[in-house]
């Protein structure tokens, strides 16, 4: 990217100290599916290195890849409420502004189908997809 922000600000844009506390928080208290994907992620696939609850602005997310430009979240049902889709939203286009492409899968994809989201992720990274389309759910595309 010719003007890329995250080379002007660096890979966490600003975060404030208080985002750090919560990131390091909820390092702390992971989820189960967080857990399940992180045992996957933390190995390195494909030779990508992923950080948990990275702080980036006023946000956080799950897992991050700086290399990538990726970010993979994981939703609890709390994701399926009005406000919170309002949130997730804006979250995810302040994402695509940067230059950071979102795959989003459910807590249920993750505990019940983690072959197939595993499958999905690394057929997208291997596809040389161009990241930045940013939104996309892993339930809702075909692998």
């Amino acid at each position: 990217m010719k003007n890329d922000p995250l080379k002007i600000s660096g890979m966490h844009d600003g975060a404030t100290p208080k985002v750090y506390r919560n990131a390091a928080k909820l390092r702390e208290n992971m989820t189960e599916p967080e857990i399940k994907l992180w045992d996957y992620l933390k190995t390195k696939p494909l030779g990508y290195k992923y950080r948990r609850q990275h702080p980036i602005a006023g946000y956080i997310l799950d897992f991050y890849c700086h290399k990538l430009r990726l970010s993979i979240e994981i939703d609890g049902g709390y994701h399926l409420k009005r406000k919170q889709k309002q949130i997730d939203t804006q979250r995810t286009e302040y994402l695509k502004s940067v230059g950071i492409t979102e795959y989003r899968f459910t807590n249920e994809e993750i505990l019940n189908q983690f072959e197939k989201s595993i499958e999905f992720i690394i057929s997208k990274l291997r596809a040389d997809t161009p990241l930045g389309a940013g939104g996309e759910r892993g339930k809702n595309l075909q692998i």
